[in-house]
């Protein structure tokens, strides 16, 4: 049965772990982590709630030998999520929900998880957190930027304090993030490829930087220091979609080929996650697909989880086309990720006047 385990020291040996995979030795549980520090408010930082994304863990880590000699500046409050899947490398494992769509205000269906993200929540809430900040990778090229779910000026302070660039999104639910934006001034900071030293120690920096702040400004963050967009859309490839990527040896790029590629309904290029955070035009080819006659081989979500596909793309000459102008993020040339989340969010741009 999954329970919440809660501790209020560094168990023994966390600290001087290589990689996640061992974590379960040490916390067999999904664990809360309360240290005291000399403001008492607690900053909330949850971490591995996709396993294969280690470099939250690391920061934290990083965070907790600066301070084993001193006290912290701050109280802090830590979640280790996802450490069974931990143990094997993966996001999630296959009986398992991914761990950032079970948190309250989801519709995902109640279970174990469900009920374990809303024991952390009650128990941080009562703390009456600082902030919260959740820590990710990307499996596919992207710049560092910070994710946040209200268009209000604590949360676009703290967004620019890691990045200029911010996106703000309303779907998926059930994130940490959104979660805590009842509480607090919250983010999600994707930190590039996992392992990167310099994600790690950006991360590792900014909850830092977080640590030592009196207050978040409540003052308007000009335009001229912050770029923020909005995701409208979710690429999700159906099922039935056989898809595959270019093979490109020649610029070592690391995609999972099909032996057989005679089935595929689309391709796309094999670098084809460079198009993150680029603008792209109505026309822009998006992959080569197998035959006119066939249905557009992915769909389109908006923010309502309702299908507009066809506002977005169109088949032209066994092409898939943009229909208009719109920002990729997250495009991944994982196969397993994008058939376990997406293939991408589409973005627009968004003027903040607040």
């Amino acid at each position: 049965m999954l329970q919440l385990n809660q501790i209020d020291t560094i168990p023994a040996g966390l600290l001087e772990l290589q990689g996640v995979t061992q974590l379960h030795t040490i916390l067999p549980q999904p664990t809360l982590l309360h240290l005291k520090g000399k403001q008492s408010q607690p900053l909330f930082v949850s971490i591995l709630l996709h396993a294969n994304e280690p470099t939250g863990f690391f920061a934290i880590q990083s965070l907790l030998k600066k301070y084993q000699e001193h006290p912290m500046p701050r109280s802090l409050m830590v979640f280790f999520g996802n450490i069974s899947a931990s143990k094997v490398g993966v996001r999630r494992l296959p009986n398992q929900p991914d761990y950032n769509r079970v948190w309250p205000g989801g519709d995902y269906p109640e279970s174990e998880e469900t009920r374990l993200m809303q024991q952390v929540v009650d128990i941080v809430a009562l703390a009456k957190p600082f902030a919260s900040i959740d820590i990710h990778n990307n499996t596919g090229k992207n710049p560092h930027y910070g994710c946040i779910n209200k268009l209000e000026n604590e949360f676009l302070h703290l967004a620019s304090l890691f990045s200029r660039t911010v996106v703000y999104f309303e779907s998926p639910k059930g994130v940490q993030s959104m979660a805590m934006a009842e509480f607090c001034p919250a983010i999600t900071l994707e930190c590039g490829k996992p392992n990167e030293p310099h994600g790690i120690e950006h991360a590792a920096d900014y909850v830092d930087t977080i640590f030592h702040l009196e207050s978040l400004s409540t003052k308007h963050v000009s335009e001229h220091d912050i770029a923020v967009y909005q995701t409208v859309a979710r690429v999700i490839m159906p099922d039935s979609t056989e898809f595959d990527f270019e093979a490109d040896e020649k610029a070592g790029q690391e995609v999972e080929h099909q032996e057989n590629h005679t089935n595929r309904d689309i391709c796309f290029e094999a670098n084809f996650d460079k198009l993150n955070f680029s603008d792209l035009h109505p026309g822009h080819i998006f992959g080569q697909v197998s035959a006119d006659s066939k249905p557009i081989p992915v769909t389109v979500l908006d923010d309502d989880n309702q299908d507009v596909t066809t506002e977005y793309f169109s088949i032209t000459n066994n092409k898939l086309t943009l229909n208009k102008a719109v920002m990729p993020a997250m495009i991944t040339l994982n196969k397993k990720v994008i058939r376990q989340d997406c293939l991408c969010y589409l973005m627009e741009p968004l003027e903040i006047n607040l």
